[in-house]
């Protein structure tokens, strides 16, 4: 312990021995303790340390549990969330995740408890959320960690309810050409949509449920003082474009680089699992330690265990993989029984479920959750005698998100990491590898469900033609271990083998913009040993190679021609998205605004379509650019859509500034929850941010005001064996507490590309730690 360091001492009732957790100088937690229920239990208790608000919040949001504490303006999006919540066997669920599963989230959840009853008893300071709001958290139980699944990532339903929106509206042929504009397919594919369904049906109004569990909770005066003849209007807590948008751009980079390209001469493997921006982060780091198991990295603070990392001997990645995990069902409803569906040649029962919510200030209210063979019924149209359902990987055992990791963490080598990955179900993910035997590896993992008769793009009648037929078995997957090139890199691109998938089902076709993987790929091609310097100075790359090729095709239209303002900015511009650049703020206006709706109206999107379809898909527009002719009336246009993109970027400038950079208007607003409640700081400035969907260092932004959106919440390079050379940051802090002195200290080194030390040896890390707790029973 150093010098500077201080003691606490908390007492945990049902602790076998006492316990440690020394937090460092960056504010990460290294618990040790000498068996596996008082790890959990101090992990456990720990996260309710730094993040209780937040995790309380989290755990009543997916058990639906808002409106107790917040009033009937919760009561909407409690109902959504009972939807999605897992009802099956526990007992299978539990042996999802490996033999100790139940035991290790029993101790967790009595850890939080722990904290939760000091802060009930008033010897440890409810976090101020608390008193601003005037609630109180709640005692977990263990099923509580596993039955939410809302706070995963999967895809496609959202998707196909865009989709049939735009065939609806420009046709069948005509639409499904333009809604590759938003989404380009992989393999050549070309939705059509199967007997028995007509895209005319589809309105926003079928994934508003879906859309209200998924969503974050929200605060504001009006929502907390809603009524109970008000509740129904609180059903809107976030744009469907917002939803579409969460499900497809929070991807990540991850890479794994051989001992025999690295300057270390050891294996590097590097992550950065990108998100949507939250305070406080939505990712936790902390240090696990007990005989036997000894594991640094991150997770989320509501989940045991850690998903990304190291234990020592293994350290692993993952980025979302591409699997779709998601329909949409459309059932035809008995006229004088909207309870029954026809299925087969016969009608089917729908099971109701008829549940209590607690409502603030009210009586509790009985709601009926509805459900068919496939899953919950999330929309019924009753003049139309039509029901929707959502069939989902979250409804079966072992799809909670992340507590496959439980096993994964306690992996020592390639084979029994290959194990555990088996029983990895939710979400879909890019597993990379890499060891102290210098085996590196690629395992994406996760359910995916077999369909045999259609492509999983469009909504599909539920009548019984088309059924998931299992999942896809996970020792049957597409891997790669040791390839020749000496290094593997993931980055939400489309990466299936060809081979493999020639032989085998689809696993999804809808995949991220492959820019990111290009850019990985040639950069870690190169003959130059890479050294853990570099990895990290390739997460901050804003080098964007859509940019470069839009350019290079746009160069045949305007040449050397100086007259047009706009291009004397951009022909000799690298490409490079830097924040202080002037030419990327002009050239992203232009893409993103521009130059998308202008291939659309030339594939003969009518006006009302083109917002459908926005965002466009990135590289999309990069390649019908390249193929278009050099004709007249494309150059025209071009030059006009540049000359509106000038006018829109010279209005967009404080008066008197010339030439405002991109990270004048793509910034970074961390805002805080219950901000507009409270006269307290507890949000951060805007902070100037580089980059977009196409650079490595992530940037999403909306349409509207550029705004950032996502991008990496967390990010490490781990020196394989050396572990005390490895770097993280979590953007912007450890804690979720206002007042704690990690609120937001990582922000600055995670804006500026400078990591700080992930340190692993208890000797590095008594040198650092500043706080001691001592826990005892």
């Amino acid at each position: 312990m150093s010098d500077a360091s201080r003691l606490t001492k908390a007492q945990i009732p049902g602790l076998k021995d006492d316990a440690t957790i020394n937090v460092d100088q960056w504010g990460v937690a290294h618990i040790r303790a000498s068996n596996l229920h008082d790890l959990f239990v101090a992990q456990g208790w720990n996260a309710a340390r730094d993040r209780l608000w937040q995790i309380d919040t989290a755990r009543k949001r997916g058990l639906g549990l808002l409106a107790r504490d917040f009033g009937p303006g919760y009561l909407e999006q409690d109902r959504a969330a009972r939807l999605l919540l897992y009802r099956g066997d526990m007992a299978a669920e539990w042996r999802a995740y490996g033999q100790d599963s139940e035991e290790i989230c029993t101790a967790f959840a009595s850890g939080i408890n722990a904290y939760v009853d000091a802060c009930n008893a008033g010897s440890i300071a409810l976090p101020p959320e608390f008193l601003l709001l005037g609630h109180r958290p709640e005692h977990w139980k263990a099923e509580d960690v596993v039955r939410v699944r809302t706070h995963s990532l999967t895809r496609n339903a959202s998707s196909e309810l865009l989709r049939s929106k735009v065939m609806a509206a420009a046709g069948i042929e005509l639409g499904a050409k333009l809604d590759m504009l938003r989404k380009d397919l992989s393999h050549g594919i070309v939705p059509k949509p199967v007997e028995g369904f007509d895209p005319a049906i589809m309105t926003d109004r079928v994934l508003r449920d879906f859309n209200l569990a998924i969503s974050p909770a929200t605060f504001s005066k009006e929502r907390l003082a809603a009524t109970l003849d008000e509740a129904a209007l609180w059903t809107t807590v976030a744009p469907t474009g917002d939803i579409v948008r969460a499900s497809f751009e929070e991807g990540s980079n991850n890479w794994a680089i051989s001992a025999e390209k690295t300057t270390t001469g050891r294996p590097i493997l590097a992550l950065d699992p990108h998100r949507t921006h939250s305070l406080p982060s939505i990712r936790y780091v902390v240090h696990l330690t007990m005989p036997g198991l000894d594991v640094i990295g991150a997770g989320e603070p509501m989940v045991p265990g850690i998903s990304m990392g190291h234990n020592g001997k293994i350290a692993f990645g993952l980025t979302i993989f591409g699997a779709d995990q998601e329909d949409i069902y459309v059932y035809q409803t008995k006229k004088d029984d909207p309870d029954q569906y026809a299925y087969a040649d016969d009608w089917e029962q729908v099971e109701t479920i008829t549940e209590t919510i607690p409502v603030k200030g009210y009586p509790d209210q009985k709601v009926e959750l509805k459900f068919t063979r496939h899953g919950p019924i999330i929309y019924e149209d009753e003049k139309n005698h039509r029901a929707f359902g959502l069939r989902t990987v979250w409804m079966d055992a072992g799809m909670a998100p992340y507590m496959a990791s439980l096993s994964v963490m306690k992996a020592t080598n390639y084979t029994e990491y290959s194990s555990a990955l088996e029983g990895w179900g939710c979400p879909s993910v890019n597993h990379i590898y890499a060891d102290t035997a210098n085996t590196i590896a690629w395992k994406p993992s996760g359910a995916t469900p077999v369909r045999n008769n259609w492509d999983g793009l469009l909504p599909v009648p539920g009548d019984g033609r088309f059924e998931w037929n299992g999942y896809l078995s996970p020792q049957s997957g597409p891997l790669e271990i040791n390839p020749s090139r000496g290094f593997i890199a993931t980055a939400n691109a489309m990466n299936v083998p060809v081979a493999w998938t020639a032989s085998n089902p689809a696993i999804g076709y809808e995949w991220l913009d492959s820019s990111r993987h290009d850019t990985l790929h040639n950069e870690l091609s190169r003959s130059e040993p890479i050294s853990l310097e570099d990895c990290v100075a390739l997460q901050s790359s804003t080098r964007s190679p859509i940019a470069v090729r839009v350019l290079k095709r746009v160069q045949r239209v305007f040449g050397n021609d100086n007259n047009e303002q706009a291009w004397r900015l951009l022909q000799n511009w690298d490409g490079d998205l830097a924040a202080h650049s002037a030419p990327a703020a002009i050239f992203e206006i232009w893409f993103s605004k521009h130059l998308g709706p202008l291939v659309a109206r030339l594939e003969g999107a009518a006006p009302e379509i083109i917002p459908l379809l926005m965002p466009f898909d990135a590289p999309s527009i990069a390649s019908w650019l390249e193929k278009a002719p050099d004709s007249p009336e494309i150059a025209k246009a071009l030059r006009q859509s540049l000359r509106d993109a000038w006018t829109e970027y010279t209005a967009l400038g404080e008066a008197g500034a010339a030439n405002p950079p991109w990270g004048s208007i793509h910034r970074l607003h961390l805002r805080h929850p219950l901000q507009a409640l409270t006269d307290k700081e507890w949000s951060t400035g805007p902070i100037a941010l580089g980059g977009s969907s196409s650079t490595l260092n992530y940037a999403t932004y909306r349409l509207n005001d550029f705004s950032v959106i996502s991008g990496p919440s967390v990010r490490m390079v781990i020196d394989v064996g050396a572990w005390d050379n490895s770097f993280f940051v979590n953007n912007p802090g450890q804690s979720g507490l206002p007042d704690s002195p990690h609120y937001i200290d990582l922000l600055k080194p995670w804006h500026t590309g400078h990591p700080v030390p992930l340190l692993y040896s208890a000797e590095q890390i008594d040198r650092v730690t500043t706080v001691t707790i001592l826990l005892s029973a």
